[in-house]
């Protein structure tokens, strides 16, 4: 037990923005973890990957929409937020996925992040419908993005009593 506490932590809701989203379905959280780790490096060194290496955690992954939950030490989460802009590309399953990574939302808790993004997904359902040529292909749109609630994110906020230490501190951009 390090002693922290649910709200010692800021969660990076970010989206992964590749050209073509069918290479979506190739992301793993373990390539998007070591990826943004290898960021961490580049930007910030030696302190940076130790900072990283003691309290990130890549908590959801959906491939369908490429929302991406990374939890951080709260002290910490500027740092890893910072090297977001380095990341140009991912390597999964043997092949590099050109990419960058979108913070959308910076919350205290998974519940702040959660409500976050049931608004953006209403706003991108109307955004990518559009782009889908088949009945089958919308249909396989919404329910990724209606279902896309971050209930498979790993049970350490279960008890949650769903306030923000520092409401203050989530930040939309």
């Amino acid at each position: 037990n390090t002693g922290l506490r649910l709200h010692d932590y800021r969660y990076l809701l970010c989206e992964v923005c590749v050209p073509d989203r069918s290479s979506l379905q190739l992301l793993e959280d373990r390539s998007i973890y070591n990826t943004l780790r290898a960021a961490v490096k580049r930007a910030h060194g030696d302190y940076g990957s130790a900072l990283f290496n003691i309290g990130v955690i890549v908590k959801y992954l959906n491939a369908h929409t490429g929302v991406v939950l990374i939890r951080s030490r709260k002290k910490h989460y500027r740092l890893i937020w910072s090297a977001l802009s380095f990341i140009t590309c991912l390597e999964n399953r043997g092949q590099m996925v050109q990419c960058f990574l979108n913070c959308l939302h910076v919350g205290g808790t998974i519940r702040t992040c959660q409500k976050f993004l049931v608004k953006y997904n209403r706003q991108q359902l109307h955004r990518m419908l559009p782009d889908c040529k088949t009945d089958a292909e919308k249909q396989e749109v919404r329910k990724a993005i209606l279902s896309c609630s971050l209930s498979n994110v790993r049970d350490e906020e279960a008890d949650e009593d769903g306030s923000d230490d520092d409401d203050d501190d989530d930040k939309e951009t």
